[in-house]
């Protein structure tokens, strides 16, 4: 009887464990957005990456991307802890002011775009889209040339580009290359990483 209790409380522990570290990583969900105005001001008292999801209403992949992989508590975390994470309308007609600059929604077609969102992309108007400041607020190259980091990715591949940049590792190394030292905080690493086409 005495091992059947022991037992019982081993497990009960164990479980105690895991739904403790499941607990704090759902505390670190949702991701705390702000504009980009706000991310610039915070980060003038303190210093931290500025991570840009950039977005339009229309874009399917975008809402795809805000309900499987900003819900994830890993990216969440990782965008809370490590950077001001900022959601931007490419599509918002609010005037953005920004290291002197005043940036403006441009009509065209039977929409437009933010000028802000068209200098972040580099002109490659495609969402979702993504853009990492460093903390002097220089666009981060995440392959080669390119500027910005285009379409939907689940949370386990997303979560290499977070910790790239995060990390620094940009500085010294490319991101294929970091993905051979990359430790996955998911059960199972993911196949592969890639540009987009790019």
């Amino acid at each position: 009887m005495k091992k059947y209790l022991i037992l019982i409380f081993t497990v009960l522990v164990v479980l105690s464990g895991e739904a403790q570290q499941h607990d704090e990583a759902t505390a670190a969900a949702p991701v705390k957005w702000m504009s980009f105005e706000e991310a610039v001001e915070k980060s003038k008292a303190e210093k931290r990456k500025i991570f840009v999801d950039v977005y339009t209403d229309w874009c399917g992949w975008c809402k795809v991307m805000d309900k499987n992989t900003f819900t994830d508590p890993h990216i969440a975390k990782l965008l809370n802890e490590k950077y001001y994470p900022v959601k931007f309308d490419a599509e918002q007609t609010n005037d953005v002011t920004f290291r002197g600059t005043t940036f403006k929604f441009v009509p065209y077609g039977n929409k437009g775009a933010h000028q802000l969102a068209m200098a972040l992309l580099n002109n490659q108007m495609s969402y979702p889209n993504f853009v990492f400041l460093d903390e002097e607020f220089r666009i981060v190259p995440i392959f080669d040339k390119s500027t910005s980091l285009p379409g939907y990715r689940k949370p386990e591949e997303f979560h290499i580009f977070l910790s790239f940049v995060a990390g620094d590792f940009f500085k010294n190394s490319n991101v294929q290359e970091y993905q051979k030292e990359y430790k996955s905080p998911y059960v199972m690493k993911p196949a592969g990483i890639t540009d987009g086409g790019k």
